[in-house]
Formats: C-alpha cells, structure tokens, sequence
C-alpha cells in the first residue's frame, strides 16, 4: 500500500510521518493490552469510507478513533462525526487534531470520552452509520452493544481481525459459524467487504485485518421472543457446540426431555447441532419455551 501523496489524498489526512509525529509528542506508544494498531494510510482510510458508503447527510459514530486518521476521512464524507474513546491521552488530543487538521469541519465533529461499552446515548442528532477500526479483543461485545443501544444506525462497517471478521460473516454450515455470527444476523445483513494488510498499521500487527459489512433489517426479526429469550438460547447452543441441541439445552430447558419438546414444536430436529441453525430458527426455538 503506497503511502505517497497524490490526488487520491489530501493534507488533511494523516500519513505516516504525522501518525508517528503526533504520537512522540502526545508520548503515545501503541500497547498490545489495549489493541492499538493506528492505521497510517491515507488511501486505506478513504476506501474504508468509500466502503462503509457513507453520505453528505450520514451522522457517523466512530468507536476507537486513536489519533484521528479514520475520523478525518469520516469528515470529510459525512454531516457529522462523533468519536468515543476510552484512552486519556487519545481523547484529550482528537479535537485539537480535528481542529488543527480540518478547521472548517471542526464543528461536525463530537467526542465522547468512554469504554464505548458504557455509551447510553450520544451527543447531537442520532447516529446513522457506524464505522470503526476495533480491537479484536471487545471487537463482537462492542459491536453488538452498539446495534442495540442505537438502533438508528442502518449500516455499519468495521475492521476487526480476519478471524473475526470470518465468525460475524459466517452462514450455518460453516465451521466457524457461533455466537457472533447468530447476534450479528438478529440486527443485520452480515457479509465480509475486503480484506486489510498489515502494512497500512503501525505498529503492523501480526494478524491480517478484514472488513465486515452489516446492513441493518428494515424489518425487525419476525418473533415473539425477545431479543434476550433468543441470545439464550445461542449462548445454551453453543456453550457445547459438540452436543446435539437436545443435550446442548437441557441445562436452558430445565431437562433434556424439556429441551427436545421445545425443538420438535419448534419443528428442528433434536439431533440437529447450533452451527446448523438460522437466527429464525433459533427464535422459533426461544418462542416454543415460552
């Protein structure tokens, strides 16, 4: 990935003598414990927006912003922007790059200095898309969080590790298919949008990075059940993954006869194992125990 600039970026966005630049002066050494890995990469950033398909009109929420080179491109692209960001450091410093950087989009930008598992609400109008280069670490509970508390974002596309990226994107059959990937599919349309090489961070990772793309359901899942009676029943299913699901839910049913009555009501077979099943099926399942 060439670094170089040219017309496909600007000095707005930061390249990588700036990331490293910004980093000695704010004493920013990017930690393992923390999963920072700052993207120094012009042109990735771009087509991360270009990816995510983010509008003049978008409300954007970024989760993990770091230095800012994601959320200077975000800018540029959307109405507004706002960052939540759990480090001190990090977080005192973003708007003096935001303003610094891009003087005239500095009031479309708001951060929000919190363990983005702890957000509630936002500032300003009510976010439409979500876009963030997260950690592999609290990758899928982040993501999941935010789905939930903020159901006005329809489109949401984040960078995670490849081996993640492949859990949320992955369809029944698949071996990789769990937990992730049911959650995922009760809000959202999930499929894998590109693949990141390590040399667009620093520092480089020694894991590659993917792009998952999550389109929110225009309709909510057809269901009786609530969302939690549903995510019961994928963490029961999958907590022993090996068992068939007459096994696998006896502990969630009460009994292992229990656990098979729900299933033939909810017309799967009792044999059958989690990574077989739907979200639909699951929910059908969840609503045969009520």
């Amino acid at each position: 990935m060439s670094d170089t600039t040219g017309s496909e970026t600007s000095d707005a966005l930061l390249g990588p003598a700036d990331i490293r630049e910004l980093a000695a002066v704010l004493g920013v050494r990017p930690t393992k414990q923390k999963g920072q890995n700052f993207v120094i990469d012009a042109n990735t950033v771009r087509r991360i927006v270009r990816t995510a398909g983010v509008r003049p009109d978008d409300v954007v929420v970024e989760v993990g912003p770091g230095l800012g080179s994601l959320t200077l491109a975000l800018l540029e692209a959307a109405d507004r922007v706002t960052a939540v960001e759990i480090d001190d450091v990090l977080a005192a410093a973003l708007p003096a790059t935001i303003e610094a950087r891009m003087p005239e989009r500095a009031d479309r930008f708001a951060l929000v200095h919190s363990d983005a598992m702890l957000v509630e609400e936002l500032p300003g109008p009510a976010p439409t898309a979500l876009v963030a280069n997260l950690p592999y670490n609290v990758a899928v509970p982040v993501l999941l969080h935010m789905l939930e508390r903020f159901p006005s974002i329809e489109r949401t596309l984040v960078m995670v590790q490849a081996e993640v990226a492949d859990r949320l994107a992955a369809r029944p059959g698949n071996k990789v298919y769990g937990v992730p990937s049911v959650k995922a599919n009760w809000y959202a349309e999930v499929k894998r949008a590109g693949a990141i090489g390590r040399n667009v961070f620093w520092p480089a990772p020694n894991v590659d990075s993917g792009l998952v793309s999550l389109v929110r359901r225009a309709e909510p899942l057809a269901t009786t059940a609530t969302r939690r009676e549903v995510f019961a029943v994928v963490d029961a299913a999958f907590a022993q993954r090996r068992k068939t699901l007459r096994a696998a839910l006896a502990t969630w049913a009460g009994s292992p006869a229990a656990a098979e009555e729900a299933l033939v009501k909810a017309g799967i077979s009792p044999q059958a194992r989690g990574e077989a099943l739907t979200v639909e099926e699951f929910a059908r399942i969840a609503e045969a125990k009520a």
